[in-house]
């Protein structure tokens, strides 16, 4: 396996999954960010080591493919690759695999490195990107954007309190949580006979602990849903979700 690539098993329990026994939305993001942390462990890149450069890593955009969730005690494989990276953006990869090996969720997402002095994006240092033996790009790929909410269509709006346990080391809401509000405006029997198939999820501004935000859903299509996460007037979170049945 190349230096920038990583994989390690997995077993699904019963609390990253459903009511209908399948690995959530969030859960998946949850484990692909766990591959990419136990990466840099393995490449004794630590959090430490990154804390004391004065950044950390904040996410900007995922796009997610989903041929299917697993369900509770199954086992699957998680990998991941520092694909790509410029001065300010970094692309990787990732991949959920089932026990021989067929692909059941594929995943990219655009990475940079925020500035705790600031909380504005910073330069990536070059000791970051050392150990994974990556080499600097021009270009990275472009990601497909989610599209913005249908402002003259009906829309489901949730409101909700931002909870200590929400936050991350970054200091704002872990983009794992995102995932639970904005299925949570959707009705619990439609999320029991859909399934998320496409994912495409913008984050555009911070949120914090005791922030008060508002989750807003709208069904484009009978399989298109456009959600918003907003503080105020302020749009946090901008997502378009494919579905199909079950």
């Amino acid at each position: 396996m190349a230096q920038n690539e990583f994989s390690e098993p997995h077993r699904v329990v019963y609390y990253e999954a459903d009511d209908t026994g399948h690995l959530t939305l969030a859960m998946l993001i949850d484990l692909f960010v766990l591959v990419s942390e136990d990466q840099n462990t393995a490449l004794h890149l630590t959090p430490d080591d990154i804390h004391r450069l004065g950044v950390g890593w904040v996410v900007t955009q995922y796009h997610l493919q989903i041929n299917r969730l697993p369900r509770i005690n199954e086992r699957v494989t998680l990998k991941t690759r520092a694909t790509a990276f410029n001065k300010y953006f970094a692309y990787r990869e990732y991949w959920l695999l089932d026990d021989t090996g067929q692909q059941l969720a594929y995943g990219e997402g655009i990475w940079v490195t925020m500035s705790y002095a600031t909380r504005k994006i910073a330069t990536i240092p070059a000791e970051i990107m050392q150990p994974y033996g990556t080499a600097p790009v021009k270009r990275l790929p472009r990601l497909p954007r989610p599209e913005r909410l249908d402002l003259a269509a009906t829309s489901v709006a949730q409101p909700y309190t931002v909870r200590y346990f929400d936050i991350d080391e970054n200091g704002h809401v872990n983009n794992a949580h995102y995932f639970d509000w904005m299925l949570d405006a959707l009705p619990a029997d439609w999320l029991r006979q859909h399934q998320a198939v496409d994912v495409r999820i913008r984050f555009e501004n911070e949120v914090k602990y005791g922030h008060q935000v508002t989750s807003e859903v709208v069904h484009s299509t009978a399989t298109t849903t456009q959600h918003t996460v907003k503080v105020g007037a302020t749009t946090a979170v901008l997502a378009t979700i494919e579905w199909q049945n079950r």
